[in-house]
């Protein structure tokens, strides 16, 4: 645990985070949306800070990312927790659980001096926070972040992108590559689905790629929630005028899982056609996943 950053205490002891999008407002005793997040008389605390619940090393390419570091291996971490609750959520078990199961959190006491050896101790040239949500332990990434590159290491984050003007402020200095996962355009796929909203990750992308931070997006590809052409063709346009025409954009295959077992894996036929909406608005690196 450790006194959180980016928050406002209140005349009555609540606080505001100023982490994500959310900006919870939190009384005394209570967590935000994320659960990892905790008003403790007029203190806001990180609860996951240093309790890592998923490690591992990974081909670069499986984040995914594929013009970056290609062919090399990335050492990988996560806490558990989450700003967002897609109901598809590929990794619910460990990013629900603060939300699902709450009290006390999974993960093993791991210093971030120790993360940053075993990068090293197995040839990693870089770090992803990964799995879950990185930005929600942002004070735990960041402490790894610095350590990482000062030892020639890079950091990469893959995340959905729905942090705050504030948090990306802060990592800038640090965060060399991100996979942005940009579930649907606007319209209300968010709201209805995640919890969030798309303008503020389409903000924070145009943000990150304005500030030379290299970036892939992600979407998966959902039967009847963000298949549709209107849909697919909104995200392409995006990435193309506000991005570049040569930012990746992977297209991931949907398969059921968590509060959404009801669809249809995504069919072949729909990322085809989503990979060639994609190639008539000028996007020159598409690629797809899960297939």
């Amino acid at each position: 645990m450790k006194e959180a950053i980016l928050y406002q205490t209140l005349a009555d002891s609540s606080v505001v985070c100023l982490l994500c999008g959310h900006h919870c407002h939190i009384i005394t005793g209570s967590r935000g949306i994320c659960g990892v997040r905790e008003n403790r008389h007029g203190k806001l605390f990180s609860l996951n800070y240093g309790l890592t619940a998923a490690i591992g090393v990974d081909p670069i390419e499986k984040k995914p990312l594929y013009h970056y570091l290609h062919n090399t291996k990335t050492y990988s971490l996560a806490t558990v927790g989450c700003n967002l609750h897609c109901r598809w959520c590929q990794n619910d078990q460990l990013s629900q659980e603060p939300v699902s199961s709450p009290g006390k959190l999974s993960g093993n006491l791991i210093s971030p001096e120790d993360h940053v050896k075993n990068a090293i101790s197995h040839h990693c040239p870089s770090i992803a926070y990964t799995y879950s949500e990185p930005t929600i332990f942002i004070e735990y990434a960041l402490d790894i972040m610095k350590l990482a590159h000062a030892k020639g290491l890079k950091n990469i984050w893959v995340t959905n992108g729905f942090m705050s003007k504030e948090a990306i402020e802060i990592l800038l200095p640090y965060l060399d590559a991100a996979n942005v996962d940009l579930k649907a355009p606007k319209g209300g796929v968010y709201e209805k689905y995640c919890g969030g909203n798309a303008e503020t990750v389409m903000a924070n992308l145009i943000n990150l790629h304005k500030e030379k931070v290299h970036l892939e997006i992600t979407t998966l590809v959902i039967p009847g929630i963000n298949d549709g052409d209107d849909q697919l063709s909104q995200i392409a346009e995006f990435i193309a005028t506000k991005l570049g025409q040569d930012v990746p954009w992977h297209l991931s295959r949907f398969f059921p899982g968590w509060k959404l077992i009801d669809k249809e894996i995504t069919p072949y036929e729909t990322l085809a056609k989503a990979k060639q909406i994609a190639h008539d608005r000028g996007l020159k690196n598409v690629y797809l996943g899960n297939v």
